[in-house]
């Protein structure tokens, strides 16, 4: 197979890269490992800097007729006190606000648009296992398929396979990381309309709160490595804990009556020192992975995947070859927002998150809370940062 660009992963990043460099005329195929998105608790927070992307294209209305919630400010409860984090309420966007909608909703979106590019291709079920080299430079994708191997020969590669990436392992390219100050229980309980839950509660341990109309989707937020700890320690004792933390739903957290309900998400923050090799580059979390922290991780890899398609679509629509020097020209414009995002990640909010299993989260509330009570402006300087990020992208004309 024969395509300018090859994108690996059918994630936000590489839906989105493969969308905006089809809309460019460019030939892309992009390889996505699973018959279909569905996927649960994977990261559902969709920020202002991608709707305002999504309302750039001209399909914010169709987009936000989707299922989703909203919220337009983020706030944290810490030993029965809420304190507003970030007010998104005064961004001069067209959604002031995070929605929360299904990732796969949001995928399904993409990849519809995509496809009515003839240019755009979506190959499902097919696991990149390798690539394709010569001259000096990568020039293609090897894949299985459920007909077979398949080998799709590129002017570029666009790793954008998360944070487990093959194409980043096969080019050599290492990751260093950053020590993550937590790992992430997910599961799910029922809600019912009169439900009065925090988005974010401290205490023995954190508790963040998704509305999902009939149900909450939950993230119990534990020190590294202490999932064999808390289980060791029983179910019995870990719905005490949720039912501490959120007393609404002491009634149901007896359905969770096995651990196969909750899902163990390894946090790793890391980055690559080099994004690319000639023929070769990496976006999103196969370049930066981030921590649940902010739920920025989707919305960082969108704005790589559109500063990609702003620099490289040019030259691929006029029939030309990505030099070395162009894919650099994508890390220098990406790579600080991802360093600034991670720090924060791993400093600032470090002390929201339990260090031991019998921590309580609101004896050490970060130093920046006590700022926020005193100066409500900086909810909106947060909110600025968090919705829009570091260095917010836009469509190139």
């Amino acid at each position: 197979m024969r395509a300018q660009c090859c994108v690996v992963g059918g994630g936000p990043a590489g839906m989105m890269a493969g969308l905006l460099l089809a809309r460019q005329g460019v030939e892309v195929v992009v390889l996505e490992k699973h018959a279909d998105f569905l996927r649960d608790f994977r990261g559902d927070t969709v920020h202002p800097s991608t709707l305002e992307l999504i309302a750039e294209l001209g399909w914010i209305e169709e987009f936000l007729s989707l299922p989703h919630t909203r919220m337009p400010e983020i706030t944290v409860n810490m030993g029965g006190r809420d304190v507003t984090f970030a007010d998104f309420s005064r961004l001069k966007v067209r959604c002031p606000y995070i929605a929360f909608m299904p990732q796969w909703d949001v995928l399904d979106f993409l990849a519809g648009k995509a496809a009515a590019y003839p240019s755009f291709r979506l190959l499902r079920r097919a696991r990149a296992t390798g690539l394709r080299s010569g001259h000096g430079r990568v020039t293609g994708v090897l894949a299985d398929t459920e007909d077979g191997p398949v080998e799709v020969r590129a002017d570029l590669v666009i790793g954008a396979d998360g944070r487990h990436s093959t194409v980043r392992a096969r080019a050599d390219l290492a990751p260093v990381g950053d020590s993550p100050p937590m790992d992430v229980l997910w599961f799910r309980l029922p809600r019912r309309a009169p439900d009065r839950v925090p988005f974010f509660q401290g205490g023995k341990g954190a508790l963040i709160s998704i509305d999902r109309g009939d149900y909450w989707q939950i993230a119990y937020a534990i020190p590294a490595a202490a999932f064999d700890e808390l289980k060791a320690a029983g179910l019995a004792a870990f719905r005490e804990r949720v039912a501490g933390l959120a007393p609404a739903l002491r009634d149901r957290v007896q359905e969770i009556d096995d651990w196969e309900a909750v899902h163990q998400l390894t946090v790793r923050v890391d980055r690559l020192p080099l994004w690319h090799r000639p023929g070769l580059l990496c976006i999103g979390d196969a370049a930066h992975a981030m921590s649940p922290a902010g739920g920025v991780g989707i919305n960082l890899a969108v704005q790589d995947a559109v500063a990609t398609a702003n620099l490289l679509g040019p030259v691929l629509a006029r029939g030309g070859i990505p030099e070395e020097a162009d894919l650099a020209r994508v890390q220098a414009r990406r790579e600080r927002a991802a360093r600034v995002t991670q720090a924060f990640q791993l400093g600032i909010l470090r002390d929201l998150y339990p260090k031991e299993l019998h921590d309580d989260t609101t004896q050490h509330v970060p130093p920046i809370f006590r700022a926020f009570r005193a100066l409500p402006p900086l909810r909106h300087l947060m909110g600025r940062f968090i919705g829009l990020g570091a260095r917010p992208e836009h469509l190139a004309a």
